[in-house]
């Protein structure tokens, strides 16, 4: 039997397609979403934010609620240094004796979830609460996503609608709320501090209560929180007339910056620089034209949220970026996890014509290269080298003692593929020699340092990686590492694939020990296993290292990272076809028992790349149901029970204002971009296929300039199931090889050309129309 081939499918996988009807939100095509209040927890908030403030607009009957937090507001302490306690071949050895207690001394054993720690942590800001006269009721919130501006209807006593207008600065930590004439309300502000769940374990760690000022009477309020060691936070509000301005600072003196500024705030010299932004940025990204609102949905707002997430000017995502409940302290630290979920945060911008979003992340990472090398040197033996740890702070200190994490080398390896497409999708030698290049020759000589000979059972000699972990996977316990773990292979091939291309183009001697990786190194870690007719018929499939199989339902897809994200196999060869299909069909069996809601939408562009288009729509749908709440924000645990062993406290059944354990994370939502870019170009090592499969139910669809490797835009159109043309126009010039699925005849503006995939050559700035032959 052959893989689910993208050109011709040989077998359907029946799925259910769950499809979700969310009485909350709609989307039109000029681009204005709707919600239905309530909106009764802070993570069902409509969201606005600029990088570096994140507001959160939520609340049920006569009470709105505004919650507000500023990205990089950390308390350091409690961060860790890389262990100097032990070097690659004494960890060999430990993990080899099976000797925990070794390990607990060397890593620690906190819990991510421990409360009472000195644990290096974002911390949350405050929240605003309008109090309308009882009988008022909040009806709808309006979001225009082209100029960032939320209207929020409610009625009076009478049924008579009044609107209130939430603007934000797009570059200032500065925010106005525009109230209808002489609008009654009362106002109150309260410091994250204020909740039990806050302030227990920031007292524990030594931290007092903010200093506060003002008076809910005056509608005039702010508080400074000071932090032992690190930037205060200072956060105020100040009615004036019929506006309110909400403002934050985090500084040295930020107390006293918020006291003497906020009553002279006027929101017009903000103004004509926030709707200027907005506007170039909707110019800038892809159009498409959906033939579902589900998705439709999810692709606008995910477009609006990657604005406010991660612009150019902002402060380097997180887990959570500027978003941060203050009712308890935001999970996992809101740190940067570099095992999978910065990387899903950032990759969208590329394909959305957005790429300079890219430099916050990238001007704090090589800002660390000193301290990356420097852990290398002491882990590794290797000056060359570097090591980034999964989970660190904004300092590159380690977060936590998940020391599974902290070893993994594939970390590095994924920022460097990260800045190599980042490089590809600008065709800027800039970023290929000051950021792709360093990074990955670093993460390279890491590699190279754990590589040994291994003689297999016959006879031939191997590269081997002793001692290799698989993200996540048996977390932190003794036995959660094995040899050639499938992830760290795929990364290493990657890197050796980059890395002579790079060299190339920079005009550097290629270093001979790539190409011997490429020979001696496994591309993955091989099962066997028998014939379920026929037992004595051995198959085989990727396991998650030598010897261990896929043994349960997990949610890093990581052993299949040589399909996804690493593409470091043609997955339709002799070599790799059967291997890969045997392992599609155990990861599918296994289920999504164990699933989180960011790896959904990973999982789906796993299915679309193997050439299961309507799986993928349906894992898209089921994310959607399961995983993102009546708010439209994506979560990490699934929203109802029974879905997965990760799952809630069916957070959507409790009473408003209640505490609750709900987890908003953003890589799911970014991560849907990049799964929703997939149903309309996918990139196969050198080849790019253009509308590769037309979903089922799919009949008219289009997009206009997703951009791709090469520094390409796309352009495409799909009327009454047929692909009527495919358009591609050059940023950079050069050529691309592209499977454009018109058929064996096409036309390229008006020249006829033969066969399936065909290799174009522009100027910069030329675009070519390729159009089937009747």
């Amino acid at each position: 039997m052959k893989l689910y081939s993208l050109r011709n499918p040989i077998f359907t996988l029946v799925l259910s397609l769950l499809i979700f009807q969310n009485s909350h939100a709609s989307v039109s095509t000029e681009k204005v979403l709707h919600w239905d209040f309530p909106l009764p927890r802070v993570h069902t908030g409509v969201v606005l934010g600029n990088g570096i403030q994140g507001l959160m607009v939520w609340g049920q009957d006569n009470q709105l609620n505004i919650s507000i937090a500023r990205a990089g507001f950390w308390d350091r302490r409690g961060g860790r240094e890389f262990t100097q306690k032990v070097d690659f071949q004494e960890l060999r050895e430990i993990l080899e004796d099976y000797d925990e207690e070794r390990i607990n001394e060397i890593f620690g054993n906190d819990s991510a979830f421990q409360r009472f720690s000195f644990r290096t942590r974002q911390i949350g800001g405050g929240r605003l609460e309008l109090h309308f006269p009882t009988g008022w009721k909040l009806n709808a919130a309006t979001l225009t996503l082209t100029n960032a501006t939320l209207e929020i209807t409610v009625s009076d006593e009478n049924k008579t609608p009044h609107v209130l207008t939430l603007r934000q600065a797009i570059k200032d930590e500065v925010a106005v709320i525009d109230l209808p004439e002489n609008l009654p309300i009362q106002t109150r502000l309260v410091a994250s501090f204020d909740h039990e769940a806050v302030s227990e374990p920031l007292e524990y760690a030594e931290v007092d209560a903010p200093v506060k000022w003002g008076s809910s009477e005056d509608q005039s309020e702010g508080f400074c929180q000071y932090l032992p060691e690190d930037d205060p936070l200072a956060l105020g509000y100040h009615r004036n007339g019929d506006q309110i301005a909400l403002m934050t600072v985090l500084g040295e003196d930020a107390e006293n910056t918020v006291k003497q500024s906020i009553e002279a705030i006027d929101f017009s010299e903000y103004e004509a620089e926030r709707l200027e932004w907005w506007s170039q940025y909707w110019q800038d990204v892809p159009h498409l034209v959906i033939p579902d609102p589900m998705l439709q949905r999810v692709y606008d707002y995910g477009l609006f949220k990657q604005a406010c997430v991660n612009p150019p000017h902002g402060v380097a995502a997180t887990l959570q970026g500027p978003f941060m409940e203050e009712h308890k302290l935001p999970p996992w630290s809101n740190d940067y996890h570099f095992n999978i979920n910065v990387q899903m945060m950032y990759l969208p911008s590329l394909a959305s014509n957005r790429p300079d979003h890219f430099w916050p992340m990238w001007e704090m990472l090589m800002s660390w290269m000193p301290l990356l090398q420097e852990n290398a040197k002491q882990f590794y033996g290797n000056e060359n080298a570097i090591i980034m740890p999964h989970a660190v702070d904004d300092q590159g200190q380690i977060v936590g003692s998940f020391w599974t994490g902290i070893i993994d080398q594939a970390c590095a390896a994924w920022m460097g593929q990260l800045a190599w497409q980042h490089y590809r999708y600008t065709m800027d030698e800039r970023i290929l020699e000051e950021i792709a290049y360093p990074i990955m020759v670093g993460a390279f000589e890491g590699y190279w340092s754990m590589l040994e000979e291994v003689q297999r059972e016959d006879g031939q000699t191997i590269l081997s990686l002793p001692v290799s972990v698989s993200p996540e996977f048996r977390g932190r316990s003794i036995n959660a590492w094995g040899q050639n773990a499938s992830f760290q292979l795929a990364a290493l091939h990657m890197l050796c694939q980059n890395l002579t291309k790079a060299a190339d183009l920079l005009e550097q001697e290629a270093d001979p020990r790539w190409q011997e990786v490429t020979e001696r190194v496994p591309h993955y870690a091989v099962i066997p296993f028998p014939h379920h007719q026929n037992p004595e018929n051995i198959r085989y499939r990727i396991g998650l290292w030598d010897g261990l199989d896929l043994i349960e339902s997990h949610r890093h897809h990581s052993h299949l990272a040589a399909v996804y994200p690493f593409n470091t196999i043609d997955i339709f060869s002799e070599e790799h076809e059967d291997i890969v299909l045997n392992s599609y069909r155990q990861w599918t069996i296994k289920g999504t028992g164990q699933w989180s809601g960011w790896c959904v939408p990973w999982a789906s562009i796993l299915h679309n790349r193997i050439g299961q288009t309507e799986a993928a729509l349906a894992w898209l749908h089921y994310w959607h149901q399961n995983y993102v709440n009546e708010g439209g924000n994506t979560l990490h645990n699934v929203g109802y029970r029974g879905m997965s062993r990760i799952g809630s406290n069916d957070h959507h059944k409790l009473p408003f204002m209640a505490h609750n354990g709900e987890i908003m994370q953003l890589d799911a939502a970014f991560g849907a971009l990049d799964a929703i870019h997939h149903f309309m170009v996918q990139q196969h090592q050198d080849v790019l296929h253009v509308l590769p499969e037309i979903p089922r139910d799919w009949k008219d669809y289009s997009f206009e300039n997703i951009r791709v490797e090469g520094a390409f835009q796309i352009s495409a159109t799909v009327k009454d199931k047929q692909r009527e043309y495919v358009q591609v126009h050059s940023l950079a010039g050069g050529s691309l090889t592209l499977a454009h699925n018109l058929g064996e005849r096409v036309t390229v503006d008006g020249l006829l050309f033969q066969g399936e995939i065909i290799t174009l050559n522009f100027e910069a700035g030329e675009t070519k129309t390729i159009q089937p032959v009747d």
